[in-house]
């Protein structure tokens, strides 16, 4: 929702996308108003996923408000173990074809090519936040809140941990687990 904002240039997207270049954190007004224009819109009506947010208490909280007076909440909070290092490297290696958002990495999924598109040979592009600056900015951030938003959610028993470390398809049989109201 925050990137769709962005790339399409709403008042919202425009001043996210200013913290973005520089490696903050979006302020929670921001990500607060984004999140709330879509929640009643046609592709959140049978449920929806949010990557990265809340990453605040009140981020979570302004959440819990705005899924109450739709007369929903939250069924689970998905926490993905990944070390730091491994998170820096997959984030600087992650290369985009814009126009079909195919993804490519250069090492768990490197193109035919280096740096074109395996099916249309045009040139993949990097996003400007995925640099190990601010990656590395970025997480000192969230480790910086994320201690709390976890305890949060654990209170609320809504919080489910995944080791992200793992082979990706045990990693995504965990998280259907999750989708299926299993426990790991």
């Amino acid at each position: 929702m925050l990137r769709d904002a962005v790339s399409k240039g709403t008042e919202f997207g425009r001043l996210a996308k200013r913290q973005m270049e520089t490696g903050g954190l979006v302020s929670d007004d921001i990500v607060t108003s984004i999140i709330d224009n879509n929640l009643g819109s046609e592709r959140c009506r049978r449920g929806f996923i949010l990557d990265g947010f809340p990453r605040t208490i009140p981020q979570a909280e302004s959440l819990d408000d705005m899924l109450m007076k739709r007369g929903e909440k939250i069924d689970a909070a998905i926490q993905f173990d990944v070390d730091d290092e491994e998170v820096v490297k997959r984030v600087t290696g992650r290369w985009i074809h814009k126009a079909s958002g195919r993804s490519y990495h250069t090492v768990f999924n490197p193109p035919k090519s280096a740096g074109v598109d395996d099916l249309t040979g045009e040139p993949l592009i990097q996003r400007p936040d995925d640099t190990e600056e601010i990656c590395r900015t970025r997480l000192k951030n969230y480790h910086t809140q994320a201690s709390a938003l976890l305890r949060f959610y654990h209170q609320k028993k809504v919080l489910k941990r995944i080791n992200a470390m793992q082979p990706i398809t045990t990693v995504r049989s965990n998280l259907k687990r999750i989708f299926n109201n299993q426990q790991l």
